[in-house]
């Protein structure tokens, strides 16, 4: 039933893809934004109540729901952990931006690359040059791709659509609660933050290793070892240096962002990220979905015997 609910939901959401501003994103981002309103006290036990109303209701109602239908039926199972997954998942929720930005720099169009990548990212970039842009794509496509994509698979296959769904709403409060504790409202997101940190430990690994095998291994292991590290955030700092590795690029380093130059940390010793390397990365995202995909297969064929 697993391997069918993912090939199912990526299936669906391919052909119809959630929109961003659907109903549901809308309604749970209001919620969301009512219980920071009224828990956010500027304390980090306030951050910890109103984590736990904005994910753990959600995530027993999808429970109850998915053992209720299995034990009505198991057609009603696979049809509720599709569903679940349709709505966690999210391939075609941040793809348009990079395509959008690959199509721009193959026709060199860096003022319509830079207005797309502003949009993506929620921050300016009048300054960047066609390579900074190319490889801030790829970091995000690729980051992007574990949050809405391996991420809530890896929760699913170990514990259902709940799974899934306590995820993805762990991600989306990650990045909706700001966490750095300069001020109440980032005080109140440290939870959410530190708790993403945990619930995307694994995850973020199996990610990276998936990157690994489906590129240049060596290549890969070799800068997880000696560059991720060096990433303030962990989690981000494994995934793009195993995928720089993988890839043979470069990522991280220096950006030339409006207000200065924003000195990273260089991942990787390979070459300039560009356009091209757009491309590749796209590739190895498939590669380590269907290497996903076909373990899951053979878990289940195992199963059966």
């Amino acid at each position: 039933m697993t391997f069918l609910a993912l090939v199912g939901a990526l299936l669906l959401e391919q052909w119809h893809p959630l929109p961003a501003g659907n109903r549901l994103h809308i309604a749970f981002a209001r919620y969301v934004n009512y219980i920071a309103q009224n828990f956010n006290a500027g304390q980090y036990r306030d951050g910890v109540i109103a984590w736990v109303l904005a994910v753990l209701p959600v995530t027993l109602v999808t429970l109850a729901v998915y053992l209720v239908t299995r034990h009505l039926s198991g057609l009603l199972a696979l049809a509720w952990n599709i569903a679940v997954l349709y709505l966690a998942l999210g391939f075609r929720q941040f793809s348009h931006y990079y395509n959008d930005i690959y199509v721009a720099l193959r026709a060199n169009d860096l003022h319509r690359a830079r207005e797309v990548l502003a949009r993506w990212r929620g921050a300016g970039g009048t300054e960047l040059p066609a390579g900074e842009i190319a490889r801030l794509a790829i970091e995000l496509g690729l980051i992007r791709s574990h949050r809405h994509v391996f991420g809530v698979m890896a929760w699913f296959i170990v514990t259902g659509p709940a799974g899934a769904i306590f995820y993805r709403l762990a991600a989306l409060l990650n990045d909706r609660w700001p966490s750095r504790a300069s001020t109440e409202q980032e005080t109140f997101g440290v939870f959410a933050a530190r708790a993403f940190e945990v619930i995307d430990w694994m995850p973020a690994r199996l990610t990276a290793f998936a990157f690994a095998m489906t590129g240049d291994f060596m290549g890969a292991i070799e800068c997880w070892r000696e560059h991720a590290a060096s990433w303030r955030n962990s989690a981000r700092g494994i995934i793009l240096a195993a995928a720089a590795g993988a890839l043979g690029v470069r990522l991280g380093g220096v950006l030339h962002e409006d207000q200065g130059i924003v000195y990273r940390e260089q991942l990787g010793d390979g070459d300039d990220a560009d356009v091209d390397y757009m491309q590749a990365a796209v590739g190895l995202i498939w590669r380590a979905l269907v290497l996903w995909l076909f373990l899951v297969l053979l878990a289940t064929i195992a199963s059966l015997f």
